[in-house]
């Protein structure tokens, strides 16, 4: 499994990682906001098919010894928030919702399936307006899924920004210009 993500349409990613289960325990990190804020965001989220989702960031607090974010990305350092819509949902399988609703909404889809002890989740961010966001959503996705596989393993996760920069700019060197 390679481990950046790729391209599978001309506005879709797709990142698949293997984490440590059981699917529940991978499931509740997706749909409970405390646990989803220890490496994405907080916020509720009422999982039924329309339902609200609110998605609260404050990636200058994700992880400790991280460097300040760049310029480019100052205005997201500290809580910012943003709302969404269930699209799907199938527990402990599938969640998609909306994402950024009202500034180019774009859908995330979580998919899980159990592979021993181990699960195998795919995400797949889709409706990306442009380049430049299938750039940053890569980056962004890539360094909270690494987040994400620290927690679920017990070991503290290195800086967010630190982070996300350098995978970031392969991502810019990945993604094929149009």
């Amino acid at each position: 499994m390679n481990d950046f993500g790729t391209v599978i349409a001309p506005n879709t990613v797709r990142i698949e990682r293997l984490l440590p289960g059981p699917i529940e325990r991978v499931w509740a990190y997706l749909t409970e906001s405390e646990k989803r804020g220890s490496w994405l965001a907080s916020g509720d989220m009422d999982l039924r098919i329309g339902g609200q989702v609110e998605l609260v960031f404050h990636n200058n607090a994700l992880t400790d010894n991280d460097v300040a974010p760049p310029p480019k990305y100052e205005k997201y350092g500290g809580r910012m928030s943003f709302g969404g819509h269930i699209l799907e949902c199938d527990p402990p399988r599938v969640l998609a919702y909306t994402w950024a609703e009202g500034s180019g909404e774009s859908e995330v889809r979580f998919e899980l399936t159990p592979r021993g002890d181990e699960v195998h989740l795919v995400l797949t961010h889709s409706r990306l307006g442009s380049r430049d966001g299938m750039v940053s959503v890569s980056g962004g996705w890539h360094t909270h899924l690494g987040i994400l596989a620290d927690r679920l393993s017990g070991r503290t996760p290195p800086g967010f920004w630190a982070t996300h920069g350098p995978l970031e700019a392969e991502y810019e060197r990945r993604i094929p210009a149009a």
